[in-house]
Order: structure tokens, then C-alpha cells, then sequence
């Protein structure tokens, strides 16, 4: 168990991902028939501890590769890892990609009232701020229409309002800061501060140096699959920049 005031400890967490094999070897195999049954194992996380308090908002940053993305959806419960643990506490809401968790064929409408009723809301909390999240989009008229046919940037921005608005307890945050203008993103800062204000532990994976310096109150570096800053902001930026 985490102590109270912590909103998500990680714990000595390691992954392993199998590795695809090329197309040569792969031919052969199917020709031959004789198939390696231990698949060449990839290790993206490498023994990761880091604790984030209640209402912190942190930042993970480095170079592609480096594991942060893989660390988000870990502590969104979508991967397990394959040593140590990962707690969190309240209601865990993962932001990733355009028009992540949204179903393309039901309305931006719909889309909202889908993700208020998977995270607990009543239909009456719903309404109340069905108008709110719309707003906020700034999608318009085409809130009616189905998500499939919005562009890139509509997707992030609605996916973004919905998350926002629906106030989770934990939010992780990967990369939507690069989709969209700069009105937009604006907006965006103000309303993670809004969320920080209110309690919420927010965590943001961006090569955005200039957000993460803004917005966080911590940040850690990533590298190859490590954690190799202490959490220090200044730390952690300072090692992006010298890449």
C-alpha cells in the first residue's frame, strides 16, 4: 500500500517487450517449420521507482524511445509490468494520442456522455457540464457529428475537454500539447492549473520544454529505458537540453 499522501508510487518496475523478428528469419521459420519458441525479449523499463504526491503535476521528458510513454500507460493500468508494482490512488484518466478512448462512429455528444458514464457520473452531472466540455473544444457546430470524420486537432481538443472536465483524480497526459494552436494550448495550460488548484495529480510525457517548465512542479528525465534524474525540474531539463 502507498502512504496518504502519495498518488502514485512506482517500485522497482521493469518491462520486457518481444522482439519482432525480420522478415528473412521469419520466411525461413515458416519454410522450415522449426520456430524458436523464446522469442528475443526487449527490456523498455529498467528498474523505476518514483513516487508523485497528491497534487503534484510532473513531467517526464527525454528522447523517443526512452520509455516514458510506455511508463504513462503503465501507471494507467493498461500494461502490467513484469517486476516490481505500480499503486495509484482515485480515479486514473490517460490522455494519449488524438482522439485517444473516443469511438469513431458516435458523436462528439455521445463520446462525452460515453466517458461520463464509464467514470461514474450520473446522467444529471453529465448534463451539467455537457455544455462546458463543448465549449472548451471549441468543436462547434460539429459536436453532432461523428468523431470519425473530425480532424486531427478537433480529436485532441474534445479528448482533451473531456478529460479536463470530468475532473479524474490522477490525469496522464502524453503529447497533446503538440496537436493543436496555440490558443488552444493556452487554454490547456490554464486548466491543468485549474485541475492542480482543485486537488488533482497530473503527470505530462512532452518535448516541449518550455510546457514542462511552465507546468511542473517536478520532472524526471528518462533514458533508455531509466529514470536518471532525481525529480529535480531543473535537473531533468538541464539533461534534455544537453542531448
Amino acid at each position: 500500500m502507498i502512504e496518504d499522501d502519495v498518488a502514485i508510487s512506482v517500485k522497482n518496475v521493469a518491462l520486457d517487450y518481444p522482439m519482432l523478428k525480420d522478415g528473412k528469419r521469419f520466411i525461413k521459420e515458416r519454410i522450415t517449420k522449426r520456430f524458436n519458441k523464446r522469442p528475443k525479449l526487449f527490456r523498455a523499463l529498467t528498474n523505476v521507482s518514483l513516487d508523485i504526491q497528491k497534487g503534484e503535476i510532473v513531467g517526464l521528458i527525454g528522447p523517443n524511445g526512452a520509455g516514458k510513454s510506455t511508463l504513462l500507460r503503465m501507471m494507467a493500468g493498461i500494461i502490467p509490468p513484469d517486476e516490481g508494482e505500480i499503486w495509484t490512488r482515485g480515479r486514473v484518466d490517460l490522455l494519449a494520442g488524438v482522439g485517444a478512448g473516443m469511438q469513431g462512429n458516435l458523436s462528439g455528444i455521445e463520446n462525452i456522455e460515453l466517458s461520463g458514464s464509464i467514470y461514474g457520473m450520473s446522467k444529471q452531472e453529465i448534463a451539467d457540464k455537457i455544455e462546458e466540455i463543448i465549449e472548451f473544444s471549441g468543436v462547434g457546430e460539429f459536436i453532432s457529428q461523428p468523431v470519425r470524420t473530425y480532424s486531427s486537432g478537433m480529436k485532441a481538443r474534445l479528448g482533451f475537454s473531456i478529460s479536463a472536465h470530468i475532473c479524474p483524480d490522477i490525469l496522464l497526459i502524453d503529447e497533446v500539447f503538440a496537436v493543436g494552436d496555440a490558443s488552444f494550448g493556452r487554454k490547456s495550460s490554464s486548466k491543468i492549473t485549474e485541475l492542480i488548484q482543485g486537488g488533482s495529480t497530473v503527470v505530462i510525457v512532452s518535448h516541449d520544454v518550455q510546457a514542462i517548465q511552465s507546468l511542473c512542479n517536478r520532472a524526471y528525465f528518462m533514458s533508455k529505458g531509466e529514470v536518471c534524474s532525481t525529480g529535480d525540474l531543473n535537473e531533468a531539463v538541464s539533461m534534455y537540453t544537453q542531448l
